[in-house]
């Protein structure tokens, strides 16, 4: 399953309800090009339960700023629009599942 484009337009609406776990990538970046298919794994996984996302910071530098993104890959994990957690670099999947399972309830793990 594929993660939801993100943008500075549409950002706001989009992680206001629910869990959505959001990659701050840039394209030129190698350890953002390592997390997304974990992202995609992730999106799949947890479908229903958290919407997954993806927000090019060189195309919205605005909403990168807002959150104060400075390093990529940074995962940032919202419940109705309120950051909740934050992971930096690249990880492994289990890493983002821990941080994903502790906010949702029936926690659903491979």
């Amino acid at each position: 399953m594929k993660p939801v484009e993100l943008s500075d337009s549409n950002f706001k609406s989009e992680i206001e309800s629910g869990l959505t776990l959001v990659d701050f990538w840039a394209p030129w970046c190698g350890p953002c090009r390592m997390v997304a298919p974990v992202m995609e794994e992730i999106a799949g996984q947890y479908s229903g339960k958290v919407k997954v996302g993806k927000l090019n910071v060189d195309d919205n530098q605005q909403t990168a700023m807002q959150f104060k993104v400075m390093s990529i890959p940074t995962v940032m994990l919202f419940k109705d629009g309120q950051l909740i957690e934050t992971a930096v670099g690249a990880q492994p999947k289990r890493a983002f599942e821990q941080l994903i399972n502790k906010h949702v309830e029936n926690a659903v793990s491979n």
